[in-house]
């Protein structure tokens, strides 16, 4: 659904808590947020259905049953496109803005090359956003006020999480767009699950994610072409306990790309999903804790 706000975000995001803290996992939904401010719709040169194109749509529904299993889940309500805490703080495009940017801004990463900083230029099918250029108060703005808040109420769930059990477990929850997928062995895949090639989390963890989502007949891949953006990479840490593991889901399983709707086959993703964590946390609560927690 698409939502405009013309007092911004109140709030812009909502950790849903569960009832009792009994597993290590967090969730984390950061890219489903569908409430746009007016000002923003009106500065873009888009229709809505264009804007959504980078949201991860529906996703806070999917996860947010989550709870049940004793986890908390994060989830932004502010898109995507008009802020990006899939990024560096700072990744910013000079000529998305009006004036010259701080010098410790990150103007030359390969995100803020391809229009896809922090502050996004394009949404994630090619297209410019915005009619003119933006103020670099507007920029720092959005961080101040939106990405700050978020990363340090992520930081808090997950110190929280390592404080209970000894370690944390973070699965970033993302979807991808199925025109963009590499086809293997003729098929593109339903699942790319990305652990910055064995660097953010455990080898148990990916292992048994992946027999998991295969034996509900998903088609699986790993790290291609996705391994992982700036939260697994950043909070992702199995030396200190903090294993961080990204999951894109392909859109064409639970909704239509075009239209932004979801499918009626969204219900039974939804259920398999929850039958998958239901065993992982049940997998995860038998393991020798030695797997996950930190090194001495």
């Amino acid at each position: 659904m698409f939502n405009t706000n013309n007092s911004r975000f109140s709030p812009p995001f909502t950790v849903y808590e569960p009832s009792q803290l009994t597993t290590p996992l967090v969730f984390n939904v950061p890219h489903s947020g569908s409430v746009y401010p007016e000002d923003f719709v009106a500065n873009s040169r888009l229709n809505n259905v264009s804007l959504r194109r980078s949201e991860d749509a529906f996703l806070d529904h999917l996860y947010r049953p989550m709870t049940a299993l004793g986890a908390p889940v994060l989830s932004a309500h502010f898109p995507r496109a008009y802020i990006d805490v899939n990024r560096e703080p700072f990744e910013l495009e000079p000529r998305l803005f009006e004036g010259k940017l701080p010098t410790y801004a990150n103007t030359r990463s390969t995100r803020v090359l391809a229009g896809l900083g922090t502050i996004p230029r394009i949404v994630a099918d090619g297209y410019e956003i915005y009619r003119g250029k933006l103020s670099i108060e507007e920029g720092l703005h959005r961080i101040e006020t939106l990405y700050r808040p978020y990363h340090a109420t992520l930081r808090a769930l997950l110190d929280r999480t390592i404080s209970s059990f000894g370690f944390a477990i973070l699965i970033d929850c993302h979807s991808m767009p199925s025109a963009s997928l590499p086809m293997t062995n003729g098929m593109k895949p339903d699942v790319v699950l990305g652990d910055r090639f064995g660097t953010s989390c455990s080898g148990h963890l990916i292992d048994i994610v992946e027999v998991l989502f295969a034996e509900q007949g998903y088609q699986v891949a790993r790290n291609k072409p996705y391994a992982g953006g700036f939260i697994t990479e950043f909070y992702g840490d199995p030396a200190s306990g903090c294993h961080a593991l990204q999951i894109e889901l392909n859109r064409t399983l639970y909704m239509n790309e075009g239209l932004i709707e979801p499918l009626a086959e969204f219900s039974n993703i939804a259920g398999d999903v929850w039958q998958i964590f239901s065993q992982i946390v049940e997998i995860i609560g038998e393991r020798n804790d030695e797997t996950y927690v930190a090194a001495e």
